[in-house]
């Protein structure tokens, strides 16, 4: 046999062995908190967002310097008026199911978050028609240039057609998604645990990663949620290398975990997390506008940010508005109602002169998030130093989340307030800003308020000039915000991550992301 031969016989025989399996490369994570409902359009938490991240994709999202990328999107074309804008998506774009992803199943995946989603909303009032022109061609014909349309659609996960068809007030029952990762519904476990399995249908872009955008290039076959509501417990579990990431270790336990051999502590999100405290605008006693400024005429914000993050002063801010202080709309417009000098005797005196009647009120906390459970136990302090007659009523984030849609009076299944805390990134501007609407019962978020001038005000921040103009009109946002009290700001956290060493590549994001980690 001739060597040439004997060589190409060999090398059909080894690729004709079975392969040998190599084992799977798994990410063990543990979530900040349980995903308890795992629908992005329904629910507004991080934790659903964070689920959404690695199950579906988005035309365009942000890059590192929030700047609007295309993703899904491969070419756009805008006509010389700004009124006609073509959005191709790009090649290789496959559901996990092996169906093609088409314009028309991004037509009711962006009516669908428009009916939640403020930015959604606004592109949508100002759109003559959205159609396919094809499977592969979305058009938007507009009623005027709204130049922030790659901005709003950032807001949006393409789903298949037939799930984005649900109502938006529902909770979808299928996963199906193009985005990096698949989610194995059949092995999720409400608060225990979740799997996801890495999508071989994915093409990601070939860019590099820079946060939300780019080519999310991923490098495990599965992660794996675990939750873990005992912060001790996690923190242990990360040590022993039993985890791989912690998302939101306790603040406390941080520095003792910067120094355990094998584990690193960092801060992924510079923009932080901005607290606040919500209230019912629907049920007495909080209908009241009075009672709502004595409250804010007692709270101190040093009170809540020492309570989430202790003696360590460098994760917090304070004296902070209605903006997180790194956005450009932050200013000190009626922030003395926040800053000035505190008269808790004062501030008694607008409870009695407010009419409020001894009703009580049912304060939400939630037993699972250690961060908002510290400031709702803040908040139920505040209450009592002012003579109210405060409820504190443990639950877990999901029960929490669902109970605050409730109509009901507090007394029947319904709600008073609770403490909670936002992404900055997404209350940098009015456009994404869900707690400064002003349309709460048109919109059945009754966690909102109706404010018809706040509204005004925002439709005008759209239509501004410059951003000198939008400045001047997000001062008056604030300065009614703090009078007419939608809620009230409590100040400015940032929440340390925690995961072992040799884990590299994550993305500097205000929410944990998959891709581009990996282990060395």
């Amino acid at each position: 046999m001739k060597r040439r031969t004997l060589l190409s016989t060999a090398a059909a025989a080894s690729l004709a062995r079975p392969a040998i399996a190599q084992p799977a490369r798994v990410l063990r994570f543990v979530p900040q908190a349980d995903l308890a409902n795992p629908d992005p359009v329904w629910s507004t938490t991080v934790i659903a967002a964070e689920h959404a991240f690695l199950v579906w994709d988005k035309l365009y999202d942000f890059d590192e310097n929030l700047i609007p990328q295309k993703q899904m999107v491969g070419a756009e074309e805008v006509s010389a008026d700004g009124l006609t804008w073509k959005l191709r998506l790009r090649d290789g774009l496959l559901f996990t199911d092996g169906v093609p992803v088409r314009a028309q199943d991004c037509i009711p995946s962006i009516l669908r978050s428009a009916r939640r989603t403020p930015v959604v909303e606004s592109l949508m009032a100002r759109t003559e028609e959205m159609s396919a022109l094809d499977d592969r061609t979305l058009q938007f014909r507009l009623k005027k240039p709204f130049a922030l349309l790659p901005f709003a659609l950032t807001a949006v996960f393409i789903m298949p057609e037939r799930i984005a068809k649900t109502d938006a007030f529902t909770m979808i029952t299928e996963h199906v998604g193009s985005g990096p990762y698949q989610f194995v519904r059949d092995e999720w476990k409400a608060g225990s645990s979740a799997l996801y399995l890495r999508n071989d249908k994915y093409v990601p872009r070939n860019e590099p990663i820079s946060m939300w955008a780019g080519g999310k290039v991923t490098h495990f076959d599965r992660i794996e949620w675990k939750t873990i509501p005992d912060p001790a417990t996690a923190a242990a579990a990360l040590q022993r290398g039993e985890v791989d990431w912690v998302e939101t270790p306790l603040v406390d336990l941080a520095p003792m975990l910067a120094k355990a051999p094998g584990v690193k502590v960092d801060v992924f999100d510079k923009v932080g997390n901005w607290m606040m405290m919500a209230f019912n605008h629907y049920q007495a006693p909080f209908d009241n506008v009075k009672l709502r400024r004595a409250v804010v005429a007692a709270l101190v914000q040093q009170d809540f940010v020492d309570a989430v993050v202790g003696d360590q002063k460098a994760l917090s801010k304070t004296g902070v508005g209605i903006f997180p202080p790194a956005s450009p709309y932050a200013s000190a417009a009626g922030l003395e109602a926040i800053t000035g000098p505190r008269n808790l005797d004062a501030a008694r005196k607008m409870v009695a002169e407010s009419g409020y009647k001894g009703e009580p009120i049912v304060l939400m906390s939630p037993s699972d998030q250690p961060a908002i459970q510290a400031s709702a136990q803040v908040a139920h302090a505040l209450f009592k130093s002012l003579g109210l007659n405060s409820q504190y009523v443990s639950v877990d984030w999901g029960t929490m989340i669902q109970r605050r849609n409730s109509k009901e009076a507090p007394d029947k299944g319904g709600w008073s307030c609770y403490c909670t805390s936002w992404i900055g990134l997404s209350v940098v501007n009015p456009a994404g800003h869900l707690p400064l609407r002003g349309d709460g019962a048109k919109a059945n978020a009754w966690w909102r308020p109706m404010d018809s001038a706040m509204e005004e005000m925002r439709d005008a921040w759209f239509e501004a000039p410059d951003l000198k103009a939008q400045q001047a009109i997000t001062a008056r946002m604030q300065q009614r915000a703090l009078t007419e009290v939608p809620f009230a700001p409590l100040g400015l956290s940032f929440a340390p991550t925690a995961f072992r060493a040799e884990f590299t590549g994550f993305a500097r994001s205000p929410y944990p992301v998959f891709w581009g980690v990996r282990k060395a």
